[in-house]
Order: C-alpha cells, then structure tokens, then sequence
C-alpha cells in the first residue's frame, strides 16, 4: 500500500495535521493500534487549552511558559505557540470544527490553571479534550482522501541507508519511506509505503505503575524512531501530575484536574491541615513539579498513602454543572465532592521530552517528522505549563502539516522493493508479557520516579538492560502480538529515560535529584 503520508496516532496533533493535508487534496492513512479513533492522550485532558485574556498581552503567556520550564525552554518554539495558538483556536476549533467550550453571559469562560499568571484556559466542563478530539473526528469525515485504520499497531519504520565507499556517508540521516503495521485482527503484517511518515503516539506514562495515561501511552513512537537512528532528548523530564484520584484498586489513576484549583480548591494533609504555602509561594498554584514533591513530602512526613484536595466549599450545583465526570467517577468511588475532601497522589503524566524535532516537526531522519508528546521542539523545557499540551499538539500538528505539503509537492520519491516481515512462531502467554510489563512498571516507579538518586538509577540500570536483553529474544521468537511489540518498546525507553536521568546530575524542573 502507498500513500502520502502516513500519520501513527489519532490524537489532537495527528487529526490537526491529517486535517490540512487533507484540505490540501494529499492522500493521508492514519492509524491507532486502539479499538477506537478517539482512544488517545486527547480524550482523557480535563482541564482545558490555554486561549489567551482579552486584556492581557503575550509577554506574560510567554513568560509563564519560560517560568513553568525553569528557564530551559526553547523560545523560537514559546513565540511560535503564543503568536499562532490563538489564531488557530478561532479558525479551526471554534469556527471549522465548532468545539462546544463553556460560554458565561455570552462570552467564553476562561479558566485558571496551576503557574498561569491570568485567566486564559478555554473549556468544555471537565472533559475538554473529549470534546475536542470528537470534533475534529467529526469534521474529518468528510475528506474522502483520508483513511483511519483501528486495531493496527506500528512495528517499525521503513528506512533507507546510505551505503558507499565514502566513510563520511555513515554520518547521512536514513530516509524514513513509511512502516511495517501489524494488523491486529488478521494477525498479519502489512507494508506500507509513504512519501513523508508522521508521529504522533503520545508519551509514555504506561511506563509508570501509577499514570493517567491510556493504555497506548508506552513509547511506541520514540522506540521506533530511535530503533532507525533517530535523535532522542530530554527524556528525564517526566512530569507527574500532583492530584489523580487515590484507590487501593485503581492503577491507572484518574486525572483530578488542575482546574479545581484554579477555582480555589485546598490540599490538605491527613491532619486537615492546608501545606502548599510552605512550598511555594503561588500555593496551588505553584508549577506541577513543586505540587507533586510537596504532595510526595506530605505523605512521607505523615506516613499516608495520600493528600486530600478540598473544593466543597463551593455550591453542590456549582460543582455538579462545573465538574461533571470528576463528580460522577468520585461518586462510584463512594467519595461525594461536595461534602467530602478528595483524595489524591501524583501519577506520571506528560513527557517533556521525545524525538528531536525542528520547529516544523522534521526529525533527525529524512522523511519522518513527530508531532504532540512524542516530540520535542524545547517548548516545554524542564515542565510543561498546565493547558499547553493541546494547544502544541494543535499548531505544530497544523505547522507541520503544511510545511509537508509544500515539500510533497517539491519532491521526488523513490519506494524499493522490501523484504516481507519476518515473525516468530512460538505462542506467548500473555500472563508473562503483562508480568513483564508490571516489573518495568514497578522499577521506574521506585528508582526513576518523583525523584532520583545515583544509587536508585544504577539499580535500575542493572535490572533494565537485563530486562532488555531478555525480552529483545523473547520478542524475536514470539508471535507477534501488540501487547508484545508494546512490551518491547517499553523496555527499550524505560532504559534510555533512566540512562538520561542518571546522565543529568542537574535538578530542573520535573527532574529532581536528591543527591
């Protein structure tokens, strides 16, 4: 199969390039190894995406950005965000795809979130993303130029390399000519070819025994670009996102949004005692990665297994009609929001780092661009500032889209024949390959969590590269399945997010060091 492009991932950043390909008459493929279009990152983000305030000016968006990155941002990529975002929400959020966010006396509702200085966060009640992501799923359906494809999971980019006499010629970028995608249904591995291959899985918060990522957040996208050469960075700067609803059984943890605090909700420790001025002077409103540690600090003074964040101050109706899906998912929980505090713990959430990318997507390999978490342009730096992460994936997915549909139209493209992909024959258990994944959860967790040390890391070195090497073989004979292509990519990030962490002896940011 050939097409133009081909785009792996069906979140905000994918459907947003998809979207103006498409309007630009490309032949575009996407694919999800999910059941489902609308499983990704996007449908599960609460809180909302940063907008602007009619009266303030860029200066202090931009500012709150650098601050929130602890001063390691890139800010090409900041001005791009600021000057383009807003735009870009009116054209195509609000006017091309109608997303239903909340209006209060005929204006729109803008939100604050944690280390925004100003009220600038655009929302759909508490679940912005879902409505965002069935919107742009909805619009999409009218270009007959686009396909999107479930149940199919990436394996492993198709690269040309650059073989001659020259010994120079080692140090030319591969050419990325589309991917190997496993049919899950069929059981049968596909080719297909693209003149220009796009990212666009998401992170990696699946690598995490406590996450609010979905299920396909396990670092497909960074394993198999680095798989073909590709450039990763800044992979220890993992933020964990301070408040997810704490449950004996629950290990994907459900995201509380940073939205509550905004609107003034309290932490309170297990004492009921308010702790987040002693941390930070903004409160809860301090940048994520203060909150989690402070929250982290709390417990161990305590000894508890969580803090409690209180917003039953506010009007039951208020909360109800604000709050909708955290009302309800808290009332299964038996936990009634508007009497009872909510309790709460940091799980891991955005990866501010990813496959090295320019400010028009382009990776290190010729013919692969990446776009949304699985990339990284410097914009977030050492933390990502809250409501930022919807709004990247929308102008970077709308850039990147169309600087390559400039260069489709310019360039020359050349597919060979491929050797069919070779699989093994053995059958896996999957008990063993969810054991697996539990032991490289559980490691992270412990030594490459909230916060690292070098002894912590170097035993998580050793127990890494082992687990690496183990399941490298035991992919190699299995029958291919995606919970065990999703086993391999886990183990190979897991060890280049702790071999980065113990590489930077420098606290910044979500990455904190002890010693």
């Amino acid at each position: 199969m050939k097409v133009d492009v081909l785009i792996i991932g069906s979140g905000i950043a994918g459907l947003s390039a998809a979207i103006a390909l498409a309007e630009r008459k490309r032949n575009v493929m996407i694919i999800t190894r999910a059941q489902d279009a609308e499983e990704s990152n996007t449908l599960y983000a609460q809180g909302g995406i940063a907008y602007k305030d009619p009266h303030e000016s860029l200066k202090s968006f931009k500012q709150d950005i650098v601050s929130a990155g602890a001063g390691l941002v890139n800010t090409q990529a900041v001005d791009r965000l600021i000057e383009k975002g807003p735009r870009y929400i009116e054209e195509i959020l609000l006017k091309k795809v109608n997303v239903p966010f909340d209006r209060s006396h005929g204006k729109y509702d803008l939100g604050r979130e944690g280390a925004h200085s100003e009220f600038r966060v655009l929302h759909s009640k508490d679940y912005t993303g879902k409505s965002i992501e069935l919107a742009l799923l909805k619009y999409i359906e009218r270009f007959k130029n686009v396909t999107i494809h479930t149940n199919k999971t990436a394996i492993d980019l198709l690269t040309l390399s650059h073989h001659s006499l020259n010994p120079e010629d080692r140090y030319k970028p591969s050419t990325c000519i589309g991917a190997y995608i496993f049919d899950q249904t069929s059981g049968v591995v596909e080719t297909v070819f693209a003149k220009e291959t796009l990212l666009a899985t998401g992170g990696i918060g699946q690598l995490y025994l406590h996450t609010t990522n979905p299920q396909g957040a396990r670092g497909d996208g960074i394993a198999m670009a680095y798989r073909a050469g590709g450039r990763i960075i800044n992979l220890e700067y993992i933020q964990f996102h301070p408040t997810t609803l704490y449950s004996r059984e629950r290990i994907n943890r459900f995201l509380i949004s940073e939205a509550l605090r905004g609107q003034g909700a309290k932490l309170i420790n297990k004492k009921g005692k308010s702790f987040m001025r002693l941390y930070h002077k903004f409160a809860e409103l301090a940048p994520r990665d203060v909150v989690s540690r402070a929250i982290h600090s709390e417990m161990l003074k305590d000894n508890t297994e969580c803090v409690y964040l209180d917003i039953s101050f506010k009007k039951s109706s208020w909360i109800k009609t604000h709050f909708p899906q955290i009302y309800q998912t808290c009332k299964s929980q038996g936990i009634d929001i508007t009497c009872t505090p909510i309790p709460v713990v940091p799980a891991a959430h955005y990866l501010c780092g990813g496959v090295y990318v320019n400010l028009s997507g382009e990776t290190t390999i010729k013919g692969l661009s990446a776009i949304g978490e699985v990339a990284c342009n410097g914009l977030h730096g050492a933390n990502r500032l809250a409501s930022t992460s919807l709004l990247e994936g929308l102008v970077f997915g709308t850039d990147c889209a169309l600087a390559l549909g400039k260069k489709l139209h310019d360039t020359t493209y050349y597919f060979p024949k491929v050797a069919p992909w070779k699989t093994g024959k053995e059958a896996v258990d999957p008990s063993l390959i969810y054991q697996d994944m539990n032991m490289i959860k559980q490691t992270m967790w412990n030594y490459v969590g909230l916060t690292r040390g070098e002894k912590q890391l170097l035993r998580a070195s050793e127990l890494l590269q082992e687990f690496n090497s183990q399941i490298e073989q035991f992919y190699k004979n299995g029958l291919l399945s995606d919970s065990l292509i999703g086993l391999r990519n886990m183990a190979m990030v897991s060890l280049l997010v702790m071999k980065a962490a113990l590489l930077n002896k420098t606290s910044k940011g979500c990455h904190f060091r002890v010693d």
